[in-house]
């Protein structure tokens, strides 16, 4: 099976899906969480793909460089990195309620993308792969949003919502990865676990 390592995420969709795979980790998180939330930060001009995979090797880099500043034992490290996007218009988390209900009044009866980076690196050895998938919502009414809003679920998703929770209802059709669209595609996960695991060296 699996060799443990450090999973560079605090989501418990991300842990719960690791689990599924039956991979053995430990959170590992940085001292500065603000800095952190920063690399999220979207830049003008970005197209939805390449922010995901810049910002999923953004955190590879902070990883790693907090495993090495604590003087951990060194295993491989993984990352990962979810967006919604509704043609080039990246949807992250909602900074606000009047934001929420303006990202699920846009994708309300539309179909958008869920793109989820994943990475695993570990010395100077790195692979990242980019999951997506399409979601093609129900037109929503706004008892529909303000109910979901009340649960409090999608307020730090992207997008706005949650599949894996009471979003479900909204969801008319996905083509792709349920995984990915929660947070962790398995496929390209499992992938990317085994070709750490077939290197010749920690740094090859």
């Amino acid at each position: 099976m699996y060799r443990p390592i450090y999973l560079a995420s605090k989501s418990p969709r991300r842990q719960e899906l690791l689990r599924q795979l039956q991979v053995p980790f430990e959170v590992l998180l940085p001292d500065d969480a603000e800095a952190a939330e920063a690399l999220e930060a979207t830049r003008g001009g970005e197209r939805p793909s390449q922010y995901v995979e810049r910002v999923t090797r953004a955190k590879m880099t902070l990883a790693l460089a907090t495993r090495a500043a604590r003087e951990l034992p060194d295993r491989a490290v993984l990352t990962s990195d979810t967006t919604v996007a509704l043609g080039s218009r990246i949807l992250g988390k909602p900074a606000d309620a009047r934001e929420a209900v303006e990202m699920l009044k846009t994708l309300s009866g539309q179909t958008h993308r869920v793109i989820t980076g994943v990475a695993v690196g570990q010395g100077n050895w790195l692979r990242i792969a980019l999951s997506a998938s399409r979601v093609r919502f129900a037109r929503l009414s706004a008892r529909d949003i303000a109910d979901y809003l009340a649960s409090g679920e999608g307020f730090d998703k992207a997008g706005g919502y949650a599949i894996q929770g009471l979003a479900a209802r909204f969801v008319r059709d996905i083509q792709g990865s349920y995984s990915g669209i929660m947070g962790l595609p398995l496929f390209e996960t499992a992938r990317l676990l085994s070709a750490h695991a077939r290197r010749r060296t920690p740094d090859q």
